[in-house]
């Protein structure tokens, strides 16, 4: 499949989904952590209002009953998602598929479930969350790229505006951050300025 966007914001609320795709991203994940099972589901069903007005594919983290019962577009799981997941009943219900790999084994295992997008970071260092794994930087991305063919390729971990070009050149096909979107200044503007910098960048050799 092709993703809809190069650029793919990941966000921790609904509201966010309104305003990034109001701005013109048109793939977005929604990745909420410690709310109550109430607001919770209050988030994502704001979230895919938000998403249906603005044409943004949504994309849920973690909660794949959620993303079941709710219509959501794309679920995204990580390597330990994968052990307690029925992927049987996300294909069944439609709901395509990414998951996020750190290494040749993890990367293995994703291409064993047929997913509809691999994720490798982090690209570079993140103050986001602690990870086990070093950076990977760009020149990973074209292995990476190698080895997945034709399924798309996100890049993720410590990119910034002026790093995203350079990911789609070394193989990416989509790239994607947190902080550089919600945490700046003006994340519509943001929006705009990635949209601008990965437009006209050719794709790596790797990507054909």
């Amino acid at each position: 499949m092709i993703l809809p966007s190069r650029i793919y914001p990941v966000v921790d609320r609904a509201v966010w989904v309104d305003r990034l795709g109001g701005a013109g991203a048109r793939l977005i994940q929604l990745r909420v952590k410690d709310l109550p099972a109430d607001d919770l589901r209050a988030e994502v069903r704001m979230a895919r209002a938000w998403a249906s007005r603005h044409g943004v594919c949504l994309v849920l983290n973690d909660y794949w009953q959620l993303a079941l019962d709710g219509g959501i577009d794309f679920i995204h799981l990580g390597q330990e998602d994968l052990d307690t997941a029925d992927l049987a009943a996300i294909r069944r219900g439609g709901i395509r598929l990414g998951v996020s790999t750190h290494a040749p084994d993890e990367l293995d295992r994703a291409l064993s479930v047929g997913p509809d997008y691999v994720a490798l970071g982090p690209v570079w260092p993140t103050k986001l969350k602690q990870m086990p794994w070093a950076p990977q930087g760009v020149e990973r991305l074209g292995e990476w790229k190698r080895l997945v063919g034709p399924v798309p390729l996100v890049a993720i971990g410590g990119i910034t505006l002026a790093r995203a070009g350079a990911c789609i050149a070394a193989g990416a096909d989509c790239v994607s951050a947190v902080s550089d979107f919600i945490g700046a200044p003006d994340p519509e503007g943001q929006v705009r300025g990635w949209l601008a910098a990965t437009a006209d960048v050719p794709p790596s050799p790797h990507a054909q």
